[in-house]
């Protein structure tokens, strides 16, 4: 009579294959676990979350990454080329010192315009955690430093390059990354409300309340885009303030961006709305708002966050399309889209081209963002393959 050890798998006592480490810790492992795990495999994504999560941190220290301040003007450097950063001085050996070229300029009476090339005899050293104009720091705390400028105040550093009045690029496009991200999360906070409260409603009670939802969403999703959106936008008043503006912008663009969410959610409260554990909540007298936020929306949170994750960059896109074309946020604000304004002519992208800049960061954080949705996309379902 044969026997089988006692320390081997009852699986294999069984005749089953025995599970491997990985699939043991998968069987006892919790839904978010699970998908942490599913998203840990997604390379793509996880260095995509990494940097979503450097620019929302430029976003929030916007004032502090920033060299200057956004309106800071010098009429000597119009169109100042970017500099490069050295590290290393090399006059006299190696050593660490960080600096920047300075500028040795020319004036073209007959295009005229200045035009300025990089100085090597000009050195101007460069300094981290350098004083600089103050600001609030997370608008409570007065603060005077900067985490890069010149150590000279008046000295040229634009490692961007230099705006049409001498502006700051590189500060700019800090400054424009808190509104132009910022407009995404509210926006799309907004939306996720209203798509989780109408999709669910329509999914829930269908026949008439189902009917009304459906058709308001086709009406709206019939209409074209950017026409909706200049509409909307050409109909806030002149004389609101920027920051109302900002919010007015913000209104808009997710009272259009809630439909196609509320369609994902509508599809699946008509799967949940038969299972059992729904079926025992009316029973025990739990009224229909809880249920729905209670009981069905979390039951799908994780497909509900990767849909918002991709929305933010749809959201993003908006906004800088209508102030692009000069229908969204307007000056003093500064937006990634406000600064592409500057690049509108043909002229200006000649004889300017680091313009563009704000472009690479609308592409840079749109790519990130769609392939941290597409992470959270398939980290949502754990247990496909």
């Amino acid at each position: 009579m044969s026997t089988v050890p006692l320390d081997e798998p009852v699986g294999s006592r069984l005749g089953a294959p025995a599970r491997s480490e990985k699939e043991s810790r998968a069987f006892v492992a919790s839904q978010w676990q699970l998908i942490w795990w599913r998203f840990s495999e997604h390379k793509a994504a996880m260095i995509s979350g990494v940097v979503v999560i450097l620019i929302y941190l430029v976003a929030l220290f916007a004032e502090f990454v920033a060299p200057f301040t956004p309106d800071v003007v010098n009429a000597q450097y119009l169109y100042a080329p970017p500099q490069t950063l050295h590290l290393f001085d090399r006059r006299d050996g190696v050593k660490f010192a960080p600096h920047v070229l300075g500028y040795k300029s020319t004036v073209d009476a007959a295009a005229g315009r200045r035009t300025f090339t990089l100085d090597p005899e000009q050195f101007i050293p460069v300094s981290f955690f350098v004083k600089g104009e103050e600001y609030k720091f997370l608008g409570l705390f007065p603060m005077d430093r900067h985490l890069i400028g010149p150590k000279e105040a008046g000295q040229p550093m634009y490692l961007l390059g230099a705006d049409r009045l001498g502006r700051d690029v590189l500060s700019r496009l800090v400054y424009g990354t808190r509104i132009s991200m910022s407009i995404g999360l509210v926006g799309v906070a907004i939306s996720l409300i209203l798509g989780v409260l109408l999709g669910g409603m329509s999914g829930y009670y269908g026949g008439f309340v189902d009917n009304i939802i459906q058709r308001t969403i086709e009406f709206l999703r019939s209409i074209p885009t950017i026409p909706l959106w200049m509409g909307l936008a050409a109909a806030l008043p002149p004389n609101w303030p920027p920051l109302r503006i900002y919010f007015g912008i913000t209104v808009i663009l997710s009272l259009i961006g809630w439909t196609g969410l509320a369609r994902v959610v509508r599809g699946r409260f008509l799967a949940l709305s038969a299972e059992e554990f729904v079926t025992a909540a009316e029973l025990d007298g739990a009224s229909d708002l809880r249920i729905i936020t209670r009981y069905m929306a979390p039951s799908f949170l994780s497909h509900i966050i990767a849909s918002t994750t991709l929305a933010i960059p749809a959201m993003i896109l908006s906004e800088t399309s209508l102030s692009f074309l000069g229908m969204g946020l307007q000056p003093p604000l500064v937006s990634w889209g406000t600064l592409l304004k500057d690049a509108q002519s043909v002229r200006a992208v000649l004889q300017a081209p680091w313009l563009l800049w704000p472009a690479a960061a609308v592409v840079t954080s749109v790519l990130a963002l769609n392939f941290l949705g597409d992470g959270l996309r398939d980290a949502a379902d754990p247990y496909s393959h």
